[in-house]
């Protein structure tokens, strides 16, 4: 069996990547026979980091000087014609095509020319072709430009197999008139990920901790900064939306250190960096060196290293999606500083809906306050997202028999099936155990 996995990955998007890696581990306890590639953003770092042939989900490039000064001036068009014509050749002996988690079909700091019709052309290519497509775990919406909702629409509209990662992407799906009766709502894949190993000098620290969680011992803070800019692509107000949230985050961060927290700042994608950059800079002038000598700045190139960083930290203050994943699948106690609906239909999920504000609305004043009643809240916050992580296992070994029944037992037809929401009957090859507890 020979399995395309498709996606923005290799782009210095840890969350993405997450979710890659997470689809590579399941096909390959499933399916240790399949020959898999990946169709990404940058082949060179998913090769050599996953070890699996990839090619860049662009297409060949323009090689002379006129076509690419051509291509320019057309806004791309024509290397997206040309990706057409090459996908067509990328899929004549390829069984499936795997959309692996993430929010690929929105439109966030997205143009039509980008993302959006370059899956549309990669699925038209694909059904085509008679290779089955699989959006699993997914995002959806929104997508406030009209020509990039109907291309994304359409590439759906070819799946074979569609399932959702929260109930928004649901309800978006349902709202563009997609017909969802077939369809599922599993967690994100990146949950099925290992967890990071507990050091014992780390749970002792933690025990000890948890000990003093209403008191005014000082804690340690993961703060997930991002460069966050608004929600299209070239916002006329992106300056005056960055300078706003500097200046919050730089204020809450400098009033952690002051009340004698430990702060760890990470990230989730290298563009983050700047902000990061940013912030340090702006408490150089504000705080003592003892004060800034509490804050401590992190950089991960994969899910895993952000991961390690949540697990040496009492509570996180995150903004992208997939830190806030990472949190919770931790069992970490979790602000949610989030731009849009997904970060919020998580929280609920975990029964932490309360803690979640806009990433443009929220104010540092009542951000602090929601820190002093998450850490009164601390153990209660614990209990409740170590009782719904148990469900989420539960639902991913789920999804996990419905695709290899389905899709990755034998060949079947490009017809989507008839599939049940909640399986039963046989389990993967390995018995019951499931990858991604």
């Amino acid at each position: 069996m020979k399995i395309s996995l498709f996606g923005q990955f290799g782009s210095g998007n840890t969350g993405n990547d997450g979710s890659l890696e997470s689809m590579i581990l399941f096909l390959r306890k499933l399916r240790p026979d399949a020959e898999l590639q990946c169709i990404c953003s940058n082949p060179r770092v998913v090769q050599a980091r996953y070890g699996i042939p990839a090619k860049s989900v662009g297409g060949p490039a323009p090689s002379s000087l006129f076509a690419r000064t051509l291509n320019k001036v057309l806004f791309n068009l024509p290397r997206r014609v040309i990706l057409l014509f090459s996908a067509l050749g990328q899929f004549n002996d390829i069984d499936l095509m795997i959309v692996p988690g993430t929010g690929i079909l929105d439109d966030f700091q997205d143009r039509v020319l980008g993302w959006p019709l370059v899956l549309f052309c990669w699925c038209l290519a694909a059904r085509l072709r008679n290779t089955r497509i699989a959006f699993v775990s997914i995002g959806a919406g929104p997508v406030h430009g009209r020509l990039s909702r109907l291309l994304l629409v359409s590439a759906a509209r070819m799946a074979t197999y569609r399932s959702y990662r929260d109930e928004a992407s649901l309800r978006f799906m349902t709202s563009v008139g997609i017909d969802v009766a077939n369809d599922h709502r599993y967690p994100d894949i990146a949950f099925g990920l290992p967890s990071p190993p507990i050091v014992p000098r780390r749970a002792a620290w933690r025990e000890a901790s948890e000990s003093t969680a209403c008191s005014d011992a000082p804690l340690t803070f993961g703060v997930g900064i991002m460069q966050y800019r608004g929600w299209r692509h070239h916002d006329p107000k992106a300056d005056d939306i960055y300078a706003d949230y500097i200046a919050k985050m730089s204020d809450f961060v400098g009033r952690l250190a002051a009340d004698g927290h430990r702060v760890c700042l990470f990230m989730g994608d290298v563009t983050d960096e700047r902000a990061r950059d940013d912030i340090l800079n702006g408490l150089a002038d504000t705080l003592s060196a003892e004060q800034r000598s509490r804050i401590e700045a992190h950089s991960g190139k994969t899910l895993q290293d952000v991961m390690a960083l949540v697990a040496d930290v009492d509570i996180t203050v995150v903004s992208r999606y997939h830190n806030l994943v990472c949190s919770l699948k931790l069992g970490r106690p979790s602000i949610s500083l989030g731009y849009a609906q997904k970060n919020d239909d998580l929280m609920q999920r975990f029964g932490q809906r309360a803690y979640s504000r806009h990433i443009e609305r929220f104010d540092t004043e009542e951000l602090l306050v929601l820190v002093r009643r998450l850490i009164a809240d601390r153990q209660g916050a614990t209990e409740a997202i170590a009782q719904t992580n148990a469900g989420v296992r539960a639902q991913l070994a789920d999804q996990e028999n419905l695709l290899y029944r389905t899709l990755l037992s034998m060949p079947a037809p490009l017809a989507a099936p008839d599939l049940p929401e909640r399986p039963t009957g046989s389990a993967p090859p390995g018995g019951e155990t499931s990858l991604l507890h």
